[in-house]
């Protein structure tokens, strides 16, 4: 946690929807607590899908576009990992 770079794993009862409710928010609210405090969503490894908003939160849109840019000169058809770590553009 010296960095920021957290790695939360909230668990709840399978079947359980309030309790994954609750835990769903205080993943978010640990993701916005690690940006506003000046760490960061991911690090080392990249960023998953729980992290993925997140990841919005912290970075501007121009970088955003930038990873955009990124992966559509390595992957211009899509085909690997589709609609990962960055949403692609819509609209």
């Amino acid at each position: 946690a010296g960095d920021g770079n957290l790695h939360p794993l909230l668990i709840t009862q399978p079947g359980d929807t309030a309790a994954r409710e609750r835990a769903q928010a205080a993943f978010h609210e640990i993701i916005a607590d690690a940006i506003e405090l000046g760490g960061t969503v991911t690090g080392e490894h990249g960023v998953g899908l729980l992290k993925r908003d997140g990841l919005e939160q912290e970075l501007t849109p121009a970088v955003l576009d930038l990873h955009r840019a990124v992966k559509a000169a390595l992957d211009p058809h899509g085909i690997l990992n589709p609609g990962k770590v960055v949403k692609p553009i819509t609209g």
